[in-house]
């Protein structure tokens, strides 16, 4: 299929403003928003936690940043589609910026979860605002591949997050993800904003942002819990597995203690991957459904040889974080499937407030493998867990509609 279209070629498309710099923005999202389970040992461990409470203080802590990622998701939303895409990207990179640079000062536990829920709210907005503009910005059968390289370039920043700790300190990584945003805040300077948004803002009748009509609606209820539901086994794999790999290492009877930190920096290494591949087989097969179905089936495999495999050795733990992170690689197309869902006068608020209510059921996730570690042990508390995400997920992506060759210009009533 011809990849070009009459004013421009697709690489020019692909390389523009709005691609990059909600690429970079992104990849200074993911540096900030997986730092803490990079850190989480060792800053507990300076902070005077022992292993029993660094666990249960670390669970909390991520629950806070998780929570303040739910509730940014329908701030950030709201007003995404009430004073634009650009308003959000300044706006949540601000927040937690700063946020983000205060942690590296932090000497209390409790001001370290009250400064994780105000970078949680600050990163609520980047990608949903980013993949919004992105997908308003190219033609239609360039939306897949824009957003995988939105994705694609921005997933690395775990790995830039894991080895800064490496390199240098934990307090220091958080000052850097800190200068890095306003850095960004400054490449974001003379950005246009979609054209579709400025278009209905000039229609006064119309409601813009109202994140209620998600729930007023039969119909627009169900798509929107299901694009939810297809995002649910990614944060299972981000939040349970390879977060809580020290658990199920020791659990393995591997005798080689698990970094969590490397564990998560797998998975986004793979995870960066597979965005990059998810938008070219979309393209491919012509169906976002038939590529997340794709991916998903290979990230339920991996689970299992995860949990049940096996596994006897760090590296082989490792090998399977790589392999998890490649299969929950859809998550570029997830968020891109619930921006095409709904109309342009909702489309931010879904495409911001749907991946935060994901990464916001990581506190259930955490909450039952918790409850269910001390009656089950580990590996089965965690496979119970991911049984039930990803019933959920692969009924979301079957019954939801195909969206590939959707024209984004209409409006919800």
């Amino acid at each position: 299929m011809d990849l070009t279209t009459p004013d421009k070629k697709a690489w020019q498309y692909l390389l523009s403003a709005p691609v990059i710099v909600a690429a970079l923005g992104y990849f200074v999202d993911i540096y900030d928003l997986l730092l803490f389970g990079i850190v989480r040992i060792p800053s507990l461990t300076e902070l005077g936690l022992d292993e029993t409470a660094r666990s249960v203080e670390g669970a909390s802590i991520l629950n806070w940043q998780m929570s303040g990622l739910l509730i940014g998701g329908i701030l950030w939303g709201v007003l995404g589609d009430k004073k634009g895409r650009l308003s959000v990207l300044f706006g949540s990179i601000i927040t937690y910026s700063i946020a983000n640079f205060a942690c590296g000062f932090v000497q209390d536990v409790t001001v370290y979860k009250l400064l994780r829920f105000v970078a949680g709210v600050g990163l609520a907005g980047e990608l949903g605002a980013g993949i919004t503009l992105v997908s308003e910005s190219l033609p239609k059968k360039l939306r897949a591949l824009g957003t995988s390289v939105v994705a694609g370039v921005g997933l690395l920043g775990a790995v830039a997050a894991y080895f800064t700790v490496e390199l240098f300190s934990w307090r220091y990584a958080y000052f850097t993800g800190g200068g890095l945003g306003i850095l960004l805040l400054l490449l974001r300077i003379g950005i246009f904003e979609s054209g579709m948004f400025k278009d209905m803002k000039t229609k006064d009748h119309v409601s813009r942002g109202n994140f209620f009509s998600f729930f007023t609606d039969g119909s627009r209820f169900r798509k929107y819990m299901k694009c939810i539901g297809i995002g649910l086994p990614t944060w299972y794999v981000i939040g349970i597995l390879a977060t809580f790999s020290n658990e199920i290492g020791k659990a393995l009877q591997i005798t080689e203690p698990i970094k969590p930190g490397l564990a998560v920096m797998w998975c986004y290494v793979g995870l960066a991957a597979g965005d990059l591949l998810s938008g070219v087989v979309s393209y491919k097969l012509q169906s976002r459904k038939k590529a997340v179905m794709l991916f998903m089936s290979f990230t339920l495999i991996g689970a299992i040889i995860y949990l049940y495999g096996g596994i006897g050795n760090a590296s082989l733990l490792y090998s399977m974080c790589l392999w998890l992170g490649f299969g929950i690689g859809y998550w570029a197309m997830f968020v891109t499937i619930g921006a095409e869902q709904f109309g342009t006068n909702l489309r931010a608020t879904a495409a911001t407030t749907v991946p935060n209510m994901v990464r916001g059921t990581v506190v259930g996730m955490t909450t039952v493998y918790g409850l269910l570690k001390p009656a089950v042990l580990e590996v089965h508390a965690a496979a119970a867990v991911g049984l039930v995400c990803f019933v959920l997920g692969f009924y979301s992506i079957y019954t939801i509609a195909e969206t590939h060759h959707t024209d984004l210009d209409f409006l919800e009533k």
